[in-house]
């Protein structure tokens, strides 16, 4: 039998969340309707604006049919999860389109950038409304601090494979390297994000916070050496083209940028971790 729940879309909540599937709807039909273009950047911004229209309308349907009561996970910890990652995702892919796509007279691309902004605000929104809810803290990994930077640290990776050219490391071992890096560490970033959101942690005979810290410590290490191999081998006797506005040498550039971030955010997720396990435990 289903208990279909009216008030799950007249909640200020469920309102927002049919916001974010209208707007990303447009934004995907908008860039559709301008045309397919050949490029990593343009799948990345198509799959951003289609996974956030599923997911959304996913959570609608489950929440609207009372599912959601009887799914094996943290359901609260899961969609506020997933409200950061979309926020976060549509503010990269509005960066990420106009910068590669639009132009002044290209009037699609520029309303599909607009609207992609307005998905932007709605997922924020989604995120307020989820810390201000009744009841405090919300309790899930994927909200507290080292939760939320997994999240940005598997989105950063994301951005660092559409900016990959398989060409331009395929002959370098050190490129390829970097390249083993950025995958291992998306991937075990992924392990650990859907064991918190499946409530697997229990099933480990040891202490989750202690795997974590090694874990961390040894990805921004990992990340450290790709930091300094990607610039020094793509750079070395490639300079910038001319003209280039822009160009695969961009994409270079991009991937450069990102591992310097994401190294900083596994820093700090390393230095969160050592906090957690040696000393606010040894306070208790």
């Amino acid at each position: 039998m289903v208990n279909l729940d009216l008030r799950s879309l007249t909640l200020p909540v469920g309102i927002i969340r049919m916001l974010e599937v209208v707007l990303t709807c447009i934004t995907f039909s908008l860039v559709a309707s301008a045309g397919h273009v050949l490029s990593t950047h343009w799948d990345w911004c198509m799959f951003t604006w289609c996974f956030c229209c599923f997911f959304s309308l996913f959570i609608l349907i489950m929440e609207f049919t009372s599912f959601s009561a009887k799914v094996p996970i943290s359901w609260d910890d899961f969609t506020t999860a997933f409200a950061v990652l979309a926020a976060l995702m549509c503010f990269t892919s509005s960066v990420i389109y106009p910068t590669f796509f639009t132009c002044p007279t290209c009037y699609r691309q520029i309303a599909a950038t607009v609207s992609s902004l307005l998905c932007f605000g709605v997922y924020a929104g989604e995120v307020v409304l989820a810390r201000l809810r009744p009841g405090g803290e919300i309790s899930g990994f994927l909200s507290t601090v080292p939760g939320l930077l997994k999240i940005l640290e598997t989105l950063l990776a994301c951005i660092i494979f559409t900016s990959l050219d398989p060409a331009r490391f395929l002959f370098h071992p050190g490129l390829q390297w970097c390249v083993a890096v950025y995958s291992l560490c998306f991937i075990f970033a992924l392990v650990i994000i859907f064991l918190t959101v499946g409530q697997l942690l229990s099933l480990f005979p040891f202490s989750f916070d202690k795997l974590l810290t090694v874990y961390n410590i040894l990805a921004t290490m990992m990340y450290m050496t790709a930091m300094v191999i990607w610039p020094l081998y793509s750079f070395e006797n490639n300079p910038r083209p001319v003209p280039c506005s822009p160009c695969p040498w961009d994409n270079l550039v991009v991937v450069t940028f990102m591992t310097v971030i994401n190294l900083v955010i596994y820093i700090l997720d390393t230095i969160y971790s050592i906090k957690v396990v040696f000393f606010t435990l040894d306070e208790e």
